[in-house]
């Protein structure tokens, strides 16, 4: 069974441990550990996360597999958004899933749970930002109708990196 819940400051340990955990899994390989140190030290700390998860601008969702906690959601809207990319669009800023549970499709699950709440919401577009070197999320946002639009840079501790700015119209 596939449960997907909105995420309260309640949470904030489960959202803490789950994001250190998933950035962790999925870029320490290609990061001196000094890097994903600095930054996971920034990223996620309680303060950072609680102030995330109290912004309006910005929602959280949990998917659960079995009542398993499996990945989460992050999407902004208006002035949350990490740049203005349209006036009328939806950011997905984070779709992580848990490493025991990847290929099952919960990421789409996520992707599509945020294309309802963009719709509920008359957003135009969605778009994000996706590391080049993230060769199989790349794969999959194309598989889902984005292509690129643009690109920014996105620093790992000291190393800037660059990130592809993919976007889709909604209308």
């Amino acid at each position: 069974m596939i449960e997907i819940k909105k995420i309260s400051l309640n949470d904030l340990v489960a959202l803490q441990t789950l994001s250190i955990k998933n950035f962790t899994d999925t870029f320490a390989k290609d990061n001196t550990p000094e890097d994903l140190k600095e930054y996971l030290d920034q990223a996620y700390t309680e303060e950072k996360l609680t102030s995330e998860l109290q912004n309006k601008q910005s929602e959280f969702y949990f998917i659960y597999s079995d009542d398993q906690l499996a990945g989460y959601l992050k999407i902004n809207v208006n002035d949350a958004q990490t740049e203005t990319i349209e006036g009328d669009a939806l950011e997905i800023e984070r779709i992580y899933i848990d490493s025991d549970f990847k290929r099952l499709g919960l990421g789409k699950m996520l992707y599509n749970k945020a294309i309802e709440r963009a719709k509920e919401l008359n957003k135009t577009a969605i778009w994000l930002g996706v590391w080049e070197r993230n060769f199989s999320a790349m794969k999959f946002y194309r598989k889902m109708g984005f292509t690129q639009v643009g690109a920014h840079s996105f620093f790992m501790g000291e190393d800037e990196q660059t990130d592809l700015i993919m976007k889709k119209n909604l209308k």
